[in-house]
């Protein structure tokens, strides 16, 4: 008898027991149903990641902000050693400033030979006019000259005139006969003079030509400089978009690669709720849904979002993810937009509750099975 007595309590505990779990199921199984029209879908706040990276390599002098700074687009964020840059741009500079100075003084002696050839040319065409002209006048001397000497020949043969005067006119012509020609070289050369004055014009267009190299000279050293500035500038490592910093992935006396990230950050202001929607309800949902997300540590409000993305394929439900139905294997990825972030209070990783309106008519529900 009193081995039963000593029985009884044990199994009461146990039916009890069995009593107080099958009501507490029960009323998690109740407390879980929605009104037709709303889901509900639990996962945790996520942000798209943002990375500030070094577009060179190079050892890192300092990095300027810490964990949880916030910071504008641009903002400079960390320092890659830049000592090697400066002296490339300081030689690029150098080389530009010596080929702005050729130009220069190509230009100048341009100006100068455009001037003087025109002169050159006009001195030269009078030099052949004036030779010519002296031209002339020798051959009109010499003929006279001739004419003269022809005619006291004569009269000498005939015994009128004395020799000494027809050899006086017959040196005369001699001497014209020498005027023409030293007038004749005279004409050469100053035709000589001429074409080589008209040379002038080569020299104008062979100059045009250096100063064409130069410039082209110039523009490469120009680019050389804007080259070594970008290079440079691109070594001050700066934020891509405004974002809050999560991780500080190098520190200084680090060396990086190309595309080494430095910071990563998230933007407070663009998040989303990801959560897990079973197979049998994704197809009432479709992009642009409204949405109520609520969280624990602000349980009596809520944060308005919408239907961004719905995945197309169906996945294994995740082990972290709890639904509403443990008999459900498959599951769809869906984000959620959140409008607005005051004041940041949401930040990435934490959890949070949404309940999705697929049907306009109904009524809001705050999910009460939590």
């Amino acid at each position: 008898m009193e081995d039963k007595r000593k029985l009884i309590g044990p199994v009461l505990l146990g039916i009890a027991a069995v009593v107080i779990g099958a009501g507490f199921f029960y009323y998690l199984a109740q407390s879980r149903k929605m009104p037709e029209g709303l889901i509900v879908a639990s996962g945790r706040i996520e942000g798209e990641r943002i990375v500030a990276a070094a577009k060179y390599p190079g050892r890192i002098s300092k990095v300027l902000v810490k964990e949880g700074d916030t910071v504008t687009a641009d903002t400079v964020v960390a320092q890659l050693e830049d000592s090697t840059f400066l002296s490339r741009v300081d030689q690029a500079k150098q080389a530009l400033n010596a080929t702005e100075a050729q130009l220069k003084a190509a230009q100048e002696s341009l100006e100068v030979v455009s001037k003087e050839v025109p002169m050159g040319i006009s001195v030269a065409d009078a030099t052949v006019s004036q030779a010519q002209a002296m031209l002339a006048k020798a051959n009109a001397v010499e003929q006279q000259a001739q004419r003269d000497a022809q005619r006291h020949k004569e009269l000498f043969e005939r015994g009128v005139i004395e020799k000494h005067r027809y050899e006086q006119a017959d040196l005369a012509w001699q001497v014209a006969q020498s005027d023409v020609k030293a007038a004749q070289e005279s004409v050469k050369r100053a035709r000589q003079g001429f074409l080589q004055a008209g040379l002038g014009s080569d020299k104008v267009h062979a100059k045009q030509q250096e100063i064409e190299a130069l410039k082209a000279q110039r523009d490469r050293a120009a680019a050389a400089v804007s080259e070594a500035g970008s290079v440079l500038s691109d070594l001050t490592i700066k934020a891509p978009a405004t974002g809050v910093v999560l991780t500080r992935l190098r520190e200084p006396g680090e060396v990086i690669m190309p595309g080494g990230s430095v910071i990563e950050m998230v933007n407070l202001d663009h998040l989303h709720l990801k959560v897990y929607v079973p197979e049998s309800k994704i197809g009432q949902l479709r992009l642009g849904l409204p949405v109520r997300i609520y969280t624990d540590a602000q349980p009596d409000q809520f944060y308005t979002a919408k239907v961004s993305f719905i995945a197309s394929r169906a996945e294994f439900t995740p082990k972290e993810v709890q639904t509403t139905d443990e008999r459900v294997k498959l599951v769809y990825a869906v984000k959620l937009a959140i409008d607005k972030n005051p004041e940041h209070r949401l930040t990435p990783g934490i959890p949070a509750d949404a309940v999705i309106r697929w049907k306009e008519d109904v009524a809001w529900q705050k999910p009460s099975w939590k």
